[in-house]
């Protein structure tokens, strides 16, 4: 057999490295605590249509004082429509909101300001919600872990689906810690990044067990050789096909960050990470997760 790089050998320095990231995060979600999107939290939501990008500095120091409250501002586009989107916790009464364009009016009136949307969602609906997104997260990755169970079973498919539902896990924490070092507010966008990831961290995962599969029928060498000759042949496929993704996602986050349109940012740059996160987890973490797992048990049963 070929000689080979040695991903079962070097496992101890992929599983430090995962971890000093997961601890990064970690620090950064205690210090600075997570953003929550009023769509989770409850909250009101006023937009408004202009001709001239306002300061957002500015706006937010209107907001503070018309208000009475801390608002997050945003530069934004919907429908094709540029908004700045101004949004601050609980209800803001009819009174307020008049007071609060009038001020507007006033201190920006060559950005031509006008009322695009105002919403208000209560802080139990925006809990339900969340909780129903997590229940959808949970729920696609215990469906993709009896996939693999099933697609696998000749090879050991529990222990390979446990593999890989450790790695999903791994890129589920690397873009949600994403969203928290970055400071984006967790939304709509951060479930949908969540569910993404899952299905594009298995694709990668499920090519190479299923080249292990095939290179067991054909050799009866140890597993770890088996396991390092099936990664190293997938591994220019899986790069290559992750650089493309990223590339893709690249050129979006950029015209994103140019165009300053938030809601594009905030999918983009955790979707980046975790494409990233999914390429790694499938060479460097499932495989040779799988093989500890089989040695451990053979040690338990011997």
């Amino acid at each position: 057999m070929k000689k080979t790089f040695d991903f079962i050998g070097k496992f101890k320095y992929f599983l430090f490295a995962s971890l000093a990231v997961m601890l990064i995060g970690l620090v950064v979600n205690i210090v600075f605590g997570t953003r929550m999107d009023v769509a989770f939290k409850g909250g009101t939501v006023i937009r408004y249509s202009y001709e001239t990008a306002p300061d957002v500095a500015k706006v937010t120091s209107v907001a503070k004082e018309a208000l009475g409250a801390e608002a997050n501002v945003a530069l934004d586009e919907i429908n094709s429509t540029q908004v700045v989107s101004v949004t601050l916790p609980g209800k803001v009464t009819t009174e307020q909101k008049q007071t609060f364009a009038d001020t507007l009016e006033k201190e920006f009136k060559d950005c031509k300001l006008v009322l695009f949307s105002s919403n208000t969602l209560s802080a139990s609906m925006g809990s339900r919600f969340f909780l129903r997104c997590l229940f959808a997260v949970a729920l696609a990755a215990v469906l993709l872990l009896v996939y693999v169970g099933l697609r696998f079973k000749r090879i050991g498919g529990f222990s390979a689906g446990l593999a890989a539902l450790i790695a999903l896990l791994h890129d589920l924490l690397i873009v949600y810690f994403a969203f928290v070092i970055f400071r984006i507010d967790l939304n709509e966008n951060f479930v949908a990044v969540m569910l993404t990831i899952l299905g594009y961290s298995l694709n990668d995962t499920i090519v190479i067990f299923d080249r292990i599969r095939s290179n067991r029928r054909k050799s009866d060498a140890p597993l770890e050789e088996i396991v390092n000759l099936s990664l190293n042949q997938c591994l220019r496929r899986t790069v290559v096909t992750s650089l493309t993704t990223c590339v893709a996602i690249a050129c979006v986050l950029g015209v994103a960050l140019v165009m300053r349109v938030d809601s594009i940012i905030s999918f983009a740059l955790p979707m980046l990470l975790g494409s990233i996160s999914g390429c790694y987890s499938s060479i460097c973490l499932s495989g040779p997760i799988w093989v500890r797992w089989l040695n451990r048990q053979k040690k338990t049963a011997a």
